[in-house]
């Protein structure tokens, strides 16, 4: 989101910035309810939910629509050629989300060529699976949200887009927290 944003969003433009935040996240929108419901409604394991639901067909089928380099960059298409630039945020940045999936991710990557293929790219490196240098990449990514931060608090100077940009930072915190518990033993020391 926070990507898309700094890319296809624009000072004192509060809608094409929003187009774009939320262009940033609608590749994922399918996974956050279908977890959600999973997880809070059903009551399913997390260990199921992620490690069984995720990788099943039904779950990766949705995921090739709202993941398909095909769909956004028709969307994409369309918003140049009638020349809309809050369909050109929304889809540049979803499409932007999907070229850093693309790039990060191995066991869970997606079909992101759907309808012409199921084929599945499965990076060398992944964000988060340290067997793939998410110890390096994690750190890497956090790093770039935060400087993504700076840049949109400097570009939007209104007390709204500054709450939203402050509040996003200080979630960024929560991941940068929980990785410095998880790399650390019950006593203190780095693993």
């Amino acid at each position: 989101m926070l990507l898309g944003a700094a890319v296809f969003g624009r000072a004192n433009h509060a809608r094409i910035t929003a187009a774009a935040l939320l262009g940033g996240l609608a590749p994922d929108i399918s996974l956050y309810v279908m977890a959600g419901w999973a997880l809070f409604v059903q009551n399913i394991p997390p260990d199921v939910v992620f490690g069984q639901y995720y990788f099943s067909r039904e779950w990766m089928q949705v995921f090739a629509y709202d993941n398909s380099f095909i769909l956004w960059g028709a969307l994409l298409g369309f918003g140049l050629w009638r020349r809309k630039p809050l369909v050109i945020a929304f889809a540049g940045a979803a499409i932007l989300h999907l070229v850093t999936d693309f790039l990060l991710h191995h066991d869970d990557a997606r079909p992101h060529f759907w309808p012409l293929s199921d084929w599945v790219f499965q990076s060398p490196v992944s964000y988060w699976d340290s067997r793939y240098y998410g110890r390096i990449i994690a750190p890497l990514e956090l790093l770039m949200d935060f400087i993504l931060c700076f840049i949109l608090w400097q570009r939007h100077r209104g007390r709204w887009a500054r709450y939203v940009v402050g509040g996003t930072t200080a979630v960024l915190f929560v991941p940068l927290v929980l990785w410095g518990v998880a790399m650390t033993d019950g006593n203190g020391h780095w693993h």
